[in-house]
């Protein structure tokens, strides 16, 4: 349901968190590996995340990516989401369809609407220190 841009956000953003929960930076050379993602791309989509002010980029000798432990709490997966996507993945029709809509719903509308509604309570409902808190714990993996 997400771009690949908004997945692999979504996965450097939880790999960041959980190198700043151990109070330390991330390197871009190791979110892109962490998260199989090409650099170039990867420096892309942290620049989005670092002007949304999802996360914080130091630059130096010394530098980094980060995310201030105190606001893993608050960071929603949503924001993630509209940094990357916007709130089309909320609204666009499952088959592509420009003309889709309540007044004129395509085959598909009625059935994948409530998904969207799901995946949309999700996202708002999830924070950054949902995530970071089973990858930290072993429950969960960014990669096998």
């Amino acid at each position: 349901m997400f771009s690949k841009a908004c997945e692999y956000a979504i996965r450097a953003t939880i790999f960041i968190a959980s190198e700043s929960d151990k109070g330390k930076r991330a390197s871009l050379k190791d979110i892109a590996r962490e998260i199989d993602s090409p650099e170039a791309f990867t420096a892309k989509t942290l620049q989005k995340l670092s002007k949304s002010g999802i996360i914080t980029s130091i630059k130096g000798a010394h530098g980094g990516f980060t995310v201030s432990p105190d606001n893993m709490d608050y960071i929603k997966v949503a924001q993630i989401v509209v940094a990357i996507d916007g709130d089309t993945v909320y609204k666009r029709c499952s088959l592509g369809l420009e003309s889709c809509s309540e007044e004129h719903p395509c085959p598909f509308h009625s059935k994948f609407k409530p998904v969207r509604q799901e995946l949309q309570q999700i996202v708002e409902n999830t924070s950054l220190k949902d995530l970071v808190t089973g990858l930290v714990s072993g429950d969960t993996f960014l990669k096998v």
